[in-house]
């Protein structure tokens, strides 16, 4: 058996026993997270720690991609394959921007055209000032808001009397919605916006894995209304913009990361297996046929990649793992030359209900949202399609897609000139979908795994890049934990 040992074998620690290490498999934001807190923490503990990240693909960062198309300009056009903004709400992904020293390379959103739009009846209608994601804060601006009919108006004040919900279990977002605010502001709001940040069918998607601040309002308020404007924080100061991004793009974040870590760090290298020792540690067989012993493996993969390679030590787990279902999603980059291009772009874009039966899901005008993402006197716009209403798109060659979506662009933009330049991507089964029952799905998960096998990253406790983040970090930390609680186990021959 061709198993390579790592510097265990040799390396001691002060006590005379081998260095602990781990393995971690999945080379994007949560796997580089895992390994960036496992050597910040094992460092500051004086821990003898090695670990390896294994990735099957050519390249860091999963679904954080960033490219540049030169050529048009003064600069070059920064497309993002993945997520563009990541939000600070949640602090994680920036703390660790901090750690990485990207303090200076840090770029702030464009605050002052955050108005959205919804295409309502064939043309773009702006979102009513004061809307807390669903729920109106305002009175006036949403009264006098043409997106939604009287009646749909008169449905949502209906949450005021709407009795609370007793019970504790999992709920739809589309049943939750219906049930306090009604059909029209599932379909005007809640299914583009809420489903589509994960591209989700709104009849499937877990209100408590996805939202749950909407269920916590309306346990402690009786009511959505009456729970934003008791929590609503009065505008104060604050330097911190609501979103951010870096200079040239996210990658940065993954590139300052990956130059910073001190492992043994390897691309193209895809696991075939992994295998149990009689002593609880872990063989994890690579393709190419060499063999890697551990202490402890993260998974950082997505599920569905994750359960075949559990089957053989973690059948419980592996058969969860695999009802997380996924999506595909894809997006098309346009640029124009300004001049070309008449409608104002005055905000960041706009989301398209399925009831208004379009080929697109929805559009982020990217040079309004950001500066520095476009040669000057050019905008930049990405077109998403592929969502739960527009499935079919995904199958289409590049050039019908393209023929679409620029219809698309005429239609709602009155743009009918050849842009300068297009660029497509397609994340084929790319989105895990919190489907009911999502969180006690993943509980069984973690509680099936056997000692020192974890699963961390965005099939499990949220999608965004602060939320892998936070994953890897605790993941990071478990391990530590549990390696420094349990004494190293005498290295056997294999």
């Amino acid at each position: 058996m061709n198993t390579k040992l790592f510097k265990s074998d040799v390396a001691q620690e002060g006590n005379g026993q081998p260095s602990k290490q781990v393995v971690i498999v999945g080379g994007g934001i949560a796997g580089l997270s895992a390994a960036w807190y496992l050597q910040q923490k094992a460092a500051e503990q004086g821990l003898n720690l090695q670990y390896t990240v294994l990735e099957q693909s050519n390249r860091w960062g999963g679904k954080i991609q960033t490219e540049q198309i030169e050529g048009f300009g003064d600069a070059p056009f920064i497309l993002e394959g993945g997520p563009d903004a990541i939000l600070t709400r949640k602090p994680w992904a920036l703390a660790l921007a901090h750690e990485l020293g990207l303090n200076e390379r840090i770029l702030s959103i464009n605050q002052e055209k955050s108005r959205t739009f919804v295409v309502n009846r064939g043309k773009l209608t702006p979102l009513p000032d004061g809307l807390q994601l669903l729920v109106p804060t305002k009175l006036m601006p949403f009264l006098k808001s043409p997106l939604f009919s009287l009646w749909g108006k008169l449905r949502v004040a209906f949450d005021l009397f709407v009795p609370r919900r007793e019970s504790e279990r999992d709920e739809t977002l589309a049943n939750f919605v219906r049930r306090r605010l009604g059909v029209e502001m599932l379909d005007k709001l809640a299914e583009p916006l809420l489903s589509g940040v994960y591209n989700a069918e709104a009849e499937r998607q877990s209100i408590l894995a996805t939202f749950p601040q909407f269920p916590a309002l309306e346990k402690r308020y009786g009511s959505l209304i009456k729970g934003a404007r008791a929590t609503r924080q009065p505008k104060t100061p604050d330097s911190t913009p609501p979103f951010i991004s870096f200079e040239t793009g996210t990658h940065e974040l993954i590139n300052s990361l990956v130059s910073q870590l001190t492992g043994d760090l390897r691309l193209e290298a895809g696991v075939s297996a992994i295998e149990r020792t009689n002593d609880n540690r872990y063989i994890v067989t690579l393709d190419q046929g060499e063999q890697l012993l551990a202490e402890a493996v993260i998974m950082a993969t997505p599920a569905k990649v994750t359960a075949p390679l559990l089957t053989g030590i973690a059948a419980d787990a592996s058969a969860k793992l695999d009802e997380i279902r996924y999506s595909s999603i894809g997006a098309v980059y346009l640029g124009f030359h300004k001049d070309n291009v008449s409608h104002p772009l005055d905000g960041f874009g706009f989301v398209v209900p399925s009831s208004e039966h379009r080929q697109i899901d929805g559009m982020t005008w990217m040079t309004s949202k950001w500066n520095k993402r476009a040669p000057s006197n050019h905008v930049l716009l990405r077109v998403f399609f592929g969502g739960p209403h527009t499935r079919n798109m995904m199958q289409l060659s590049d050039a019908d897609l393209l023929t679409a979506v620029r219809a698309e662009v005429q239609s709602l933009l009155g743009i009918n000139t050849e842009p300068v330049f297009s660029h497509i991507f397609r994340w084929h089964e790319g989105y895990p979908q919190y489907d009911l029952d999502h969180l006690e799905r993943v509980a069984a998960i973690e509680a099936a795994l056997p000692a020192a096998l974890y699963v961390t990253g965005s099939s499990y406790h949220g999608i965004g890049v602060p939320d892998c983040i936070k994953q890897g970090q605790a993941t990071a930390q478990q391990v530590l934990s549990n390696l420094t609680k349990q004494p190293l186990a005498t290295p056997s021959a294999i």
